[in-house]
């Protein structure tokens, strides 16, 4: 017929109930692959980071040579596998002879980008911090990551004041992070020019951590005595 127009060919029509079972095949295949990756990797980043923590802790409890792991908390000290003991996992630090050295913990406050996440060390001798090593941090390169390496900032810590008051529960003097220049005292420490809010969270986890662990380790310091 005259004037006609030729129609197309008809395109076939995939099914919504199988494009549905397409992609929920798929999504199910990436969860698997992501649980298989997660557990595959789960005990490898595992013992990294026990090695990472074990390095940092003879770096910040100067003269260790061993460790033992505990859990400290206000219902006392327990061993570190001991599961249902409640409080917080330090390391117990010892020279070669077995004497305790001091205790290691962990410690994070936000930073100016992300959480800091350091580890120091704590001479209950002298009561007081003996060293800091950060293990995580995303702060801005040049400026707040120099809390990791800043020689200057880390001699803060190698005596720094850490005192409990007479009545053992809490310090006797805050940790508080000063004006580049302006440490007057043991308890102070001098913050870095450019990087003062990097700084200052190094302070605030400190005397936070301080406030309600160093009692403890105190109190129950003939329990950190070396056992084998």
């Amino acid at each position: 017929m005259a004037g006609a127009q030729p129609q197309a060919p008809s395109q076939p029509r995939t099914p919504g109930g199988a494009m549905l079972r397409t992609l929920g095949g798929i999504a199910m295949l990436s969860g698997l692959l992501v649980v298989l990756v997660y557990h595959w990797t789960r005990p490898i980043i595992a013992e990294n980071k026990r090695i990472a923590i074990e390095k940092a802790i003879f770096q910040v409890v100067p003269g260790a040579v061993t460790r033992k792991n505990f859990v400290l908390g206000p219902e006392g000290l327990f061993p570190g596998d001991a599961g249902k003991a409640k409080g917080d996992q330090v390391y117990a630090a010892y020279d070669r002879d077995g004497r305790l050295k001091g205790v290691a913990l962990e410690a994070a406050a936000t930073g100016y980008q992300d959480v800091i996440r350091i580890l120091y060390g704590y001479d209950p001798g002298c009561q007081c911090v003996t060293g800091i090593r950060v293990l995580k941090m995303a702060e801005t390169p040049g400026l707040g990551d120099k809390i990791a390496r800043d020689p200057d900032f880390l001699a803060n810590f190698e005596a720094l004041d850490g005192r409990v008051n007479a009545a053992g529960d809490g310090l006797e003097h805050a940790i508080v992070t000063v004006k580049h220049g302006t440490k007057s005292q043991p308890w102070q420490i001098d913050a870095i020019s450019g990087a003062t809010i990097s700084s200052k969270a190094v302070g605030r986890m400190i005397d936070a951590s301080g406030q309600r662990m160093f009692p403890l380790i105190l109190r129950y310091r003939d329990g950190f005595e070396r056992r084998d």
